[in-house]
């Protein structure tokens, strides 16, 4: 009975069809839902503007509230750290959820306020993940990331051979994802990545700036064409 009442909630949440697993126990869901539920409160009580059914974990950290939205049915998990300042804020759409221990960061340092963060409907952002947002990263629809990826949208300058690296500033391109892209654990995406849609990056990859087509398959070290999906 539990199980099937779950299904018709998420389902109606969600906005298409969701069947738990009749193999899970009962004593697990209440377990579950009563976590949730907390959650849920706690996304309420927060502050932070949202859409409603906003779950936010009492274990998470969030750093200058007012430039964190959120909309329908996003889940910020346990450990997750986002300090959201940045000129143009962190933005999740609907049914986004925030993995366990990921951190995004709005800005790198304070003499460069970053750009911040967008993030489509429909997006999973694994855990134990890091967005350096600095440059601006722009994830769109439907999305699935990987747990342990990491997202650099900046870039140090090195080019004098006679100052210090750090004292040479840095630069932004921005990252930019498509829809209905897969990126693979580990993965890592540098400043200036463009992925088209539809596209699926290999567990361990490393992307460099660039245009990646769409609904292609990239891996390797630096990432490389291997062949288009569905052939």
């Amino acid at each position: 009975m539990l199980t099937k009442q779950l299904n018709k909630i998420i389902s109606k949440w969600k906005g298409h069809d969701y069947r738990i697993d009749e193999r899970i126990p009962s004593t697990y869901l209440v377990k579950l839902v009563a976590a949730r539920f907390l959650m849920l409160i706690n996304g309420y009580v927060s502050g932070i503007k949202n859409k409603r059914l906003f779950f936010l974990s009492f274990h998470s950290t969030i750093k200058c509230r007012s430039k964190l939205r959120v909309g329908h049915s996003v889940t910020i998990e346990r450990g997750a750290y986002i300090d959201a300042l940045s000129q143009e804020g962190i933005l999740f759409g609907d049914n986004v959820s925030v993995g366990i221990n990921t951190r995004i960061e709005g800005t790198g340092n304070l003499q460069h306020l970053g750009k911040g963060m967008s993030v489509g409907n429909n997006v999973g952002l694994g855990t134990d993940c890091f967005y350096g947002c600095a440059g601006g990263i722009t994830i769109d629809d439907d999305t699935i990331i990987g747990n342990y990826v990491s997202f650099h949208s900046e870039n140090h300058v090195f080019n004098e051979m006679d100052k210090p690296i750090h004292q040479q500033g840095v630069t932004h391109c921005g990252i930019t994802i498509g829809k209905n892209c897969w990126i693979g654990a580990k993965a890592t995406i540098l400043d200036g990545v463009m992925l088209h849609d539809g596209s699926v990056i290999a567990a361990g990859a490393v992307l460099k700036a660039g245009i990646y087509p769409a609904n292609g398959i990239y891996g390797g070290v630096p990432a490389v064409f291997i062949k288009q999906r569905g052939q």
